[in-house]
């Protein structure tokens, strides 16, 4: 590879962990989220569900909301880190066709 190419790799991965850093709410919420669903088991999941309609929400879980509905990037990075896990465990648990 020549310096050009070491260059484009560095400034790219410089440029993720700035991006990354730049939330630590998101980072702190999507890796809960994504504990949440590889830890818990279906019959866990399930009770949830049906006990959660109505509950208030944690205010750092209000506030990382607040700030997806205003910033549609933090959104897409929100939802590239915890979609797969959570449609992966539901489809497991038969709670999505």
């Amino acid at each position: 590879m020549n310096k050009t190419s070491w260059f484009l790799i560095l400034s790219s991965g410089i440029a993720a962990g700035v991006a990354f850093a730049q939330h630590p709410i998101l980072d702190k919420v999507a890796d809960k989220v994504v504990q949440k669903y590889q830890t818990s088991t279906c019959e866990q999941l399930w009770q949830e569900k049906a006990a959660g309609q109505g509950k208030p929400k944690p205010e750092m879980e209000q506030r990382l909301v607040q700030l997806l509905r205003e910033d549609p990037q933090m959104r897409s990075e929100f939802f590239n880190r915890v979609s797969a896990p959570i449609v992966s465990k539901m489809f497991e648990c038969g709670m999505i066709p």
